[in-house]
C-alpha cells in the first residue's frame, strides 16, 4: 500500500480534516487525521493493519506472541493487528493515569510484544505503554501505527514501523501562527460531525 493508497483511505472515510486541532500531546495542528472514522469500517481496518503487519520484517513478525495497544484510541487498530498477525490481542487501560493491563489480560514474563497505536505525534504515549508492557511482565521487541505525524523525529526506543510518515507541522500554543490562532481550536473527538 503506497502513501497515496493510504492517504486515499483517510479521503474516503472522511477522516482527514483541517482546522485548529488540540493534540492528545498538548500542541496544535492545522490537520487531523481522526483514526477512528478510518477504523469504522471493519474491512478498511483489517486492509490498513494487514498493510502494516506486511512492513514488519519476517524475523520479527515471527517473534510476536502478543500485540498490546493503548485504549482508546489504540483498541481498535491493536484487535486489528493481533488478527493479521495470528496472536491474542491486549489493551492497556489508564484507571489512576498510569497504563496498566486490566479485564483478566496479562502478560508471560519475557513474552515478546508488538506494541501498536493508530497515531503516533511525540511518542510519549507509545513510551509509557511500552514502560507499562514492561511492568506487566512483557518484552516490546517492536511498535507500529497507521501514522507517524513526527515524520519518523518519535524514538520509541524499539523498532517502528508506521504504515505512512506524515510531516504535519505542530505548534506550541505560545508558537502558533496567525491564521491558526485565528480559528477556534477544537479537540479532536468532541467535534459533531468530521
Amino acid at each position: 500500500m503506497t502513501d497515496d493508497d493510504v492517504l486515499a483511505e483517510f479521503r474516503a472515510a472522511e477522516a482527514l480534516l483541517e482546522g485548529h486541532f488540540i493534540l492528545s500531546s498538548g500542541l496544535r495542528s492545522p490537520r487531523y487525521l481522526q483514526c477512528a472514522r478510518v477504523l469504522m469500517d471493519p474491512a478498511r481496518a483489517a486492509r490498513l493493519c494487514e498493510a502494516v503487519a506486511a512492513k514488519i520484517p519476517a524475523e520479527i513478525r515471527a517473534q510476536i506472541s502478543a500485540v498490546v495497544a493503548p485504549a482508546m484510541g489504540g483498541v481498535i487498530v491493536g484487535h486489528e493487528m493481533a488478527r493479521a498477525l495470528g496472536v491474542p490481542g491486549m489493551f492497556l487501560e489508564r484507571p489512576e493515569g498510569t497504563f496498566h493491563l486490566r479485564r483478566g489480560f496479562r502478560l508471560d514474563a519475557g513474552q515478546k510484544v508488538l506494541m501498536m497505536e493508530d497515531v503516533v505525534t511525540t511518542g510519549l504515549s507509545s513510551r509509557e505503554a511500552i514502560a507499562a508492557i514492561a511492568r506487566e511482565g512483557g518484552q516490546t521487541i517492536a511498535a507500529a501505527s497507521l501514522v507517524d505525524r513526527s515524520n519518523g523525529a518519535a524514538d520509541l526506543g524499539v523498532p517502528f514501523f508506521p504504515l505512512i510518515r506524515l510531516d504535519v507541522p505542530s505548534y506550541s500554543l505560545d508558537d502558533l501562527p496567525p491564521e491558526l490562532a485565528a480559528i477556534p481550536a477544537i479537540k479532536p473527538g468532541s467535534r459533531a460531525a468530521a
